[in-house]
């Protein structure tokens, strides 16, 4: 290995800039092991490269350069020991902090990717084959808020009753059910004691098209006229299934059933 090393050098093995080592020349706090009185270069040793290194994962724990010099002149072993102690506590702590950063953000990211697919057909209508469904529908809401979504399962539970919640299961999804002028949420069941009050979304080709809440209605008036004009279907009802889109934000799958079978 080689003695000294110029200060480009000592910067591309501290993966640092030579102005930063020039910096930290004029401020007391690495001076390199020589410098030639007649040309000014600066030569550094691996003592130099090291206590760098040592700047450079001390400031990953947001500590200024001014405190970075004092505990680097520490001359006592017993402070220096119990800094790295807390230093280190410190770093696993960080380090969990930006998993979950990590996480939130990974999250983030996948909602709004989500979103932005939505966008690319926002309007758009598709037909899909849809599987009969049986859903209950609520006695007093009308459309999804922030509330009712967060504790969606819990309003339809108490709906019930204690005496037979235990006898139902719900998916994890949302919707509005429109039928003669009336709209309610609803749940779809994956498990009941029998067909009684429940209302049944019969099985069979849908035309959908997808939406947000600012222009819901709008979408829903183009989907039941291209119904009626180029499939020739008044429709008997219709169903807005909310699609959760982002953090604290939905969209909507509009159906309209063309033909169905119950």
């Amino acid at each position: 290995m080689k003695k000294y090393f110029s200060i480009s050098e000592a910067a591309e093995l501290a993966e640092m800039t030579s102005e930063t080592l020039r910096h930290y020349d004029r401020i007391g706090l690495v001076k390199p092991h020589e410098k030639d009185e007649w040309t000014g270069y600066r030569y550094y040793s691996a003592a130099e490269i090291v206590r760098l290194s040592t700047i450079q994962a001390l400031q990953l724990m947001d500590l200024s350069l001014k405190e970075i010099k004092e505990v680097l002149e520490y001359d006592n072993l017993e402070k220096v020991i119990a800094f790295l102690r807390q230093t280190e506590k410190n770093a696993v702590q960080k380090i969990q902090k930006l998993k979950e950063a990590k996480a939130k953000i990974g999250r983030a990211r996948s909602d709004y990717e989500k979103k932005l697919k939505w966008l690319e057909r926002d309007g758009i209508a598709y037909t899909q084959q849809l599987p009969a469904r049986r859903i209950l529908l609520s006695d007093t809401m009308q459309y999804p808020t922030v509330d009712t979504l967060w504790h969606y399962h819990d309003n339809f539970y108490a709906q019930l009753g204690e005496a037979v919640r235990k006898e139902y299961a719900f998916e994890d999804q949302a919707g509005i059910y429109t039928f003669e002028g009336r709209s309610r949420l609803f749940v779809v069941c994956v498990r009941c004691p029998d067909r009684s009050g429940l209302t049944i979304l019969p099985r069979g080709t849908y035309l959908c098209a997808d939406c947000f809440e600012e222009n819901r209605e709008t979408v829903m008036t183009q989907l039941q006229r291209t119904a009626e004009e180029e499939y020739g279907v008044t429709p008997a009802f219709t169903v807005q299934l909310v699609i959760v889109t982002g953090i604290l934000q939905w969209g909507y799958q509009l159906q309209i059933p063309l033909s169905a079978v119950e």
